[in-house]
């Protein structure tokens, strides 16, 4: 591989309801640049859906997952440089963002937020990608 991918899967493993082939990963490295998934509420181990409903604690596992990918990459938080955020719902920005905000303070990274009509799977309602730079 040219590159390091970080927690390879296949997605009619993740999505067993869809008929998708896919192999994805969580990460990818390449040089010193980091490229997340897009992550959404969803614990990585066990796939278990997080927060249904709740668009705070939602965002409150994407950033989790965020930190503890970035981590499995040899970065942290402070290394993020591209943050996009995906809502359904613009109500829920403030919610969002504000959760966001907390880990990400003092890191100042561009930021840009997109409403959209669905994620995919019905009851996400953020999803959050970032691109870092490895120290």
């Amino acid at each position: 591989m040219i590159h390091k991918r970080i927690r390879p899967f296949n997605t009619k493993d993740t999505y067993p309801e869809q008929n998708l082939d896919n192999d994805l990963c969580q990460a990818v490295v390449t040089g010193k640049t980091i490229y997340l998934r897009g992550q959404v509420p969803q614990d990585l181990d066990t796939r278990e859906n997080v927060a249904v409903g709740d668009p705070a604690g939602q965002a409150e596992k994407v950033m989790q997952n965020i930190d503890m990918l970035l981590r499995e990459c040899g970065a942290t938080l402070e290394h993020i440089c591209k943050v996009t955020v995906y809502l359904t719902d613009i109500r829920h920005r403030e919610a969002v963002y504000r959760s966001a905000g907390r880990w990400l303070k003092g890191v100042y990274p561009v930021f840009t937020g997109l409403v959209v009509v669905a994620l995919a799977r019905p009851e996400w309602l953020v999803e959050i990608d970032v691109i870092a730079e490895l120290p």
